[in-house]
């Protein structure tokens, strides 16, 4: 294989990853900041207060956006992956 094939699959896969995880660390970060904020004006210091909105936030955006995921990284093994291979 080629030092270029190979740079520019890498290359597309690393932002296929980015694209793919993007919608989850958004949720989570906006998620954490939420109730990190909602702690610090109550003072409450609970750590599954954390955890479970946060939790629940991921497994809500993974399930909205899990078409657009499976579709993103089929594309990706149909176009770059697929042919590669079968080229040589």
């Amino acid at each position: 294989m080629d030092q270029l094939i190979f740079f520019d699959t890498l290359r597309q896969g690393l932002w296929v990853a980015v694209t793919v995880s993007i919608p989850i660390l958004g949720v989570a970060l906006v998620a954490g900041l939420t109730v990190g904020l909602f702690q610090a004006l109550t003072s409450i210091q609970e750590m599954t207060l954390t955890f479970v909105p946060k939790l629940a936030a991921i497994v809500a955006i993974f399930w909205l956006t899990m078409g657009f995921m499976t579709q993103t990284l089929v594309t990706f093994f149909q176009d770059m992956i697929v042919p590669t291979i079968i080229g040589g």
